[in-house]
């Protein structure tokens, strides 16, 4: 069953390279899901990330020829939707008003508390997080991306990106901690 999905995702591939209508909505809605996940997890206004979705696959039905079928499709849009998300947020960039809260760490008083959230919970605690510092937590813990990456991917210094990912992780702890005197019970102790 499993080779008939890889075969059938490869022939849909095939007619969008052939710019075919059909292929092309058929791929669409095959992983219009997954964009719009990876969209929301950049930028947390529902409408901006469905056009980062509409922007991304765009891109990808103009660039679905030079598609490597060695690699996961899903890894390759993937990455296109990021791209596009830290696109997107360099032309907004003059809009983004920066905080200057003081940096300070705070002891995790919950061991193990990522273990108890669900992605929808997380995605939820993320969405609270100002735009630049929740693609830099994203970027970072999320896909793996070192502070020089971000650096060059976000035109900011590597410096700035080490401070937006601190208050970050900082917003984040706070977050969780009255997620879980709220949800107390949920959770239990």
């Amino acid at each position: 069953m499993a080779e008939t999905v890889d075969n059938n995702l490869e022939e849909i591939i095939r007619g969008c390279v052939r710019k075919k209508g059909k292929s092309q909505e058929l791929l669409y809605k095959r992983f219009f899901g997954y964009a719009l996940k990876m969209a929301l997890i950049y930028n947390s206004n529902r409408d901006n990330a469905l056009e980062i979705v509409n922007d991304s696959f765009v891109k990808v039905f103009s660039q679905i020829s030079r598609f490597d079928n060695s690699v996961p499709f899903k890894s390759w849009l993937g990455k296109i939707v990021i791209n596009t998300s830290i696109d997107r947020f360099r032309k907004n960039r003059r809009h983004v008003q920066s905080d200057n809260g003081e940096l300070f760490m705070i002891p995790d008083t919950s061991p193990g508390v990522i273990n108890r959230l669900t992605a929808e919970e997380i995605m939820k605690l993320l969405d609270q997080l100002p735009e630049v510092q929740r693609i830099v937590f994203s970027l970072h813990e999320i896909e793996g991306y070192s502070h020089d990456e971000i650096s060059e991917l976000l035109n900011i210094p590597d410096n700035t990106s080490r401070v937006y990912l601190t208050r970050a992780r900082k917003k984040m702890r706070d977050l969780f901690q009255v997620y879980f005197s709220i949800n107390y019970e949920k959770y239990g102790n």
